[in-house]
């Protein structure tokens, strides 16, 4: 992406927690220059246009906006942010016709939906992109029905605004009554050039933590756990070269968080009527953000994740991955305003809206939570279950120094320095199936792999870093059941093994220690059903996304569980899920994080 040179500007000396909540009025701006205009001057939220029909046209361009103070250009589909929601009904055949008015090419890349390979608007795999000044047509029949969303697949237009929601209605009556329904758009701002941000990460990986080990946190541990204690975990994390804080790549440093293209301060509001059901259709449209959401005083009942029906399970909170979703019907009984808070994982700063029964009404915001520190067992996977939450204690610091984050995989270093005896599992870590021994392919066995979990967990009801303990219901991966069952009733005939790694230090990410540049195709046998074993060998969570073809999330115990397009892969975690190949041609798998994906956690699949 090119960077857009900007005059000098004098702008006012906002204090920094006016950043994280951007301006009351920030978005899109109106006029004819950017800098022309004084910072502070008149902006406007535009509300997002809904789009219905079977043809639609979409113009790709750059637009000044103003989320914090500074104007900047954004990449946005048909002049705002989030572009326009389209909604679709399950049986039409659709055209979407795609202008590019950029100086450089653009994609569009229809996330979730079933479609032709030709259709699927990857650069360099499906398609050649759509190049300045040229038209794309996209033409293809709607197989499904449900929340989705679409973005750019070009560059890191995607971190600058390219964006929207897709809503599909079934072609028969839904099943899901709601008297009022709410696109949610959750996304991450920056007013840093995209590829200036990446450049920081490629030179100083935390460079965006600033929830680094303090001298007072040293002295807190001193405190109590002792002196010698205090000592030994500091060396621990220090010969592992890692940081017990990393929890996110980008922060509120530089991010401002968006709800439906609006900043915190300007408090999207939906309303609704006490007393009616509200569906809200919660979309992850960022680049890099998780999002824990919640409502204080509602509760959520989810009945969809990932477009697809599920049974309803009602809960406090949910973690939303970058590019899943997930419908929540609501039922505000009060005549009074609720707060939707959105804080991201490293609770360095939130996305806020209001549901009201009126306009202009506001509720307490909540404060965010403490950050927790990463465990044994986001460390370790199953040999870390023995350890506290947070950081072991007793036997922590001895076994970790067998981690060898160099040559040899984790486990078999550690084997002989763990003590289990005596220890319970921490609440939300509960192990499911036996541990499973990881098999490393040999090109994990070098500079761009720093890690590697040789008995990684399966438990899919923990709800995460941040998420243990904390006195909410929360969402997990094994309260969610498909509605109707697998698509495909067959087992597997092949199981494909693929490992998340990465290096922190060099901020490189591969799928089995190999960059997307030096991997060659995963092959696919058309018609056939196989099982994925994703292991995450990293500190960081992923949320991959197959292109093209449902995954069939399994349970530990291998009975179908959920069908997703995008799944999270915690740190130390296995997931396995089933495929059918059912799709002919070339598709993407990668990593969701912009960042990641970029940096090389990318693999292409072809079906044939």
């Amino acid at each position: 992406m090119k960077r857009i040179s900007e005059p000098s500007l004098v702008l006012p000396n906002l204090p920094r927690r006016q950043f994280l909540q951007g301006l009351a009025a920030g978005g899109v701006m109106l006029g004819l220059s950017p800098w022309l205009k004084p910072a502070w001057a008149q902006e406007a939220a535009q509300p997002v246009k809904v789009l219905t029909g079977k043809e639609f046209h979409l113009t790709i361009a750059q637009t000044p906006v103003n989320f914090t103070g500074r104007p900047r250009m954004a990449t946005t589909i048909n002049g705002s942010i989030p572009g326009p929601t389209l909604r679709w009904r399950e049986g039409d055949t659709i055209t979407l016709r795609v202008t590019n008015r950029l100086n450089e090419p653009t994609s569009i890349h229809w996330h979730g939906i079933i479609l032709p390979y030709q259709m699927d608007g990857v650069p360099g795999i499906s398609f050649p992109g759509i190049a300045p000044g040229e038209t794309f047509t996209y033409r293809f029949k709607v197989e499904q029905t449900g929340t989705y969303w679409y973005h750019s697949h070009s560059g890191f237009q995607e971190q600058t605004g390219m964006y929207g929601a897709i809503v599909i209605d079934p072609a028969d009556a839904d099943p899901i009554r709601a008297d009022r329904d709410y696109v949610v758009v959750l996304s991450d701002w920056t007013d840093e050039d995209p590829m200036t941000v990446f450049a920081k990460l490629k030179k100083q990986s935390d460079y965006y933590n600033f929830n680094q080990l303090t001298v007072v946190d040293f002295f807190r541990d001193v405190a109590h756990e002792g002196l010698g204690a205090a000592i030994e975990k500091r060396k621990m994390w220090n010969q592992m070269r890692m940081n017990p804080t990393d929890l996110a790549d980008v922060s509120a440093y530089t991010y401002t968080y968006l709800m439906n293209g609006t900043t915190p301060a300007g408090n999207w509001t939906g309303l609704f009527r006490p007393g009616e059901r509200v569906r809200l259709r919660f979309i992850n449209g960022s680049a890099m953000t998780f999002f824990d959401v919640r409502i204080p005083g509602l509760k959520m009942t989810v009945v969809q994740a990932d477009g697809q029906n599920v049974e309803p399970v009602t809960v406090d909170e949910l973690r939303i991955a970058v590019a899943e979703t997930y419908d929540v019907i609501v039922e505000p009984k009060e005549d009074q305003p609720y707060t939707i808070f959105a804080q991201s994982m490293d609770r360095t700063g939130y996305a806020r809206g209001t549901l009201a029964p009126r306009p202009g009404l506001a509720a307490e915001v909540p404060a965010l939570d403490k950050p927790e520190w990463l465990s044994m067992t986001d460390m370790m996977g199953a040999m870390g279950h023995g350890a506290h939450g947070g950081m072991p204690t007793g036997h922590g610091a001895h076994a970790m120094p067998a981690m060898d984050h160099s040559q040899h995989g984790m486990a078999g270093a550690a084997g002989g320095g763990m003590e289990h005896g005596g220890h319970a599992m921490p609440a939300g870590a509960a192990m499911g199936a036996a541990p499973v021994r990881a098999r490393h392919a040999k090109t994990e066995y070098g500079p761009s792999v720093d890690m590697r979990v040789d008995m990684p967990r399966t438990n899919l009801d923990d709800p995460g870093i941040g998420l243990r303990n904390n006195g909410r219901r929360v969402l997990t991966y094994a309260d969610l059941h498909t509605i109707g069952g697998p698509l495909d009733p067959r087992g597997p005939e092949r199981e494909i093994e693929l490992h998340l790694t990465g290096n922190m230090e060099r901020y490189t990410w591969s799928l089995d220690g190999l960059e997307f540049g030096k991997s060659t195709p995963v092959h696919f046998r058309y018609g056939e059903r196989l099982r994925v074993v994703f292991v995450n060998d990293t500190m960081m969570t992923h949320p991959m996304h197959l292109h093209g073809m449902w995954s069939e999330l399994e349970s530990p115990d291998g009975r179908f569980q959920v069908r997703k397009h995008t799944i999270s892969v915690q740190p130390a975690q296995r997931v396995t899920f089933l495929v059918t190949a059912d799709a002919l041609g070339r598709w993407a798998w990668h990593c969701h994080l912009l960042y990641h994906m970029d940096a090389g956690m990318f693999r292409e699949v072809v079906v044939a």
